[in-house]
């Protein structure tokens, strides 16, 4: 199995823009349908607190009216196991979740090479980590056609990685997957 670094991104590279929304980067329903699909092989998401507080809203939506992208995603995220990476949360509010207070690379690999699908680690704070340790197998980006100018950097900024393109796929609204094996985590 893989651990997978996916994002929605700006074309200039960020998550967030400079005042943290996203809203720019929400997905319309081709390119949702297409996160579902590489969503369903994801076991376990590995996520840092922030990223956790924004996702765990799966938990309660996608039960009603909703959507059937939507509807779907939720069932694809209430069915993976979640770790949560943190010192300041002691407890969580969703299913299938645990927390750990630190980030142990040897843990994640093990975990990684122990899964029955591949791991998704989500946010890149805690994915930094990850790079520097030489664990991500796979970067997946949704480039959104939007430049926003600064923010929250997608990939790490103190970090050369060489990456080989396996996949791109451009969507009928302008934005474009574009995903890579890690070849070598760079220093």
């Amino acid at each position: 199995m893989s651990l997978v670094f996916s994002a929605i991104a700006s074309l200039d590279g960020y998550t967030a823009d400079t005042t943290g929304s996203f809203d720019w980067a929400a997905p319309d329903e081709e390119v949702h349908a297409a996160v579902n699909a590489r969503e369903r092989g994801v076991s376990t998401y590995l996520y840092g607190r922030r990223m956790y507080e924004t996702m765990r809203v799966w938990n309660d939506i996608g039960k009603g009216d909703e959507p059937t992208v939507i509807r779907e995603y939720a069932d694809i995220w209430r069915a993976a196991d979640k770790v949560v990476y943190s010192s300041t949360v002691t407890g969580v509010t969703t299913p299938r979740t645990r927390v750990e207070s630190v980030f142990d690379p040897a843990a994640v690999r093990a975990l990684v090479d122990s899964a029955s699908g591949d791991v998704s680690i989500g946010g890149p704070t805690l994915a930094a980590e990850a790079f520097r340790a030489g664990l991500v197998d796979e970067v997946a980006l949704l480039l959104v056609p939007i430049s926003v100018g600064g923010g929250t950097p997608a990939l790490p900024t103190d970090l050369m990685l060489q990456l080989e393109l396996r996949e791109t796929h451009a969507f009928a609204s302008g934005v474009v997957l574009v995903r890579y094996r890690v070849i070598a985590p760079g220093a």
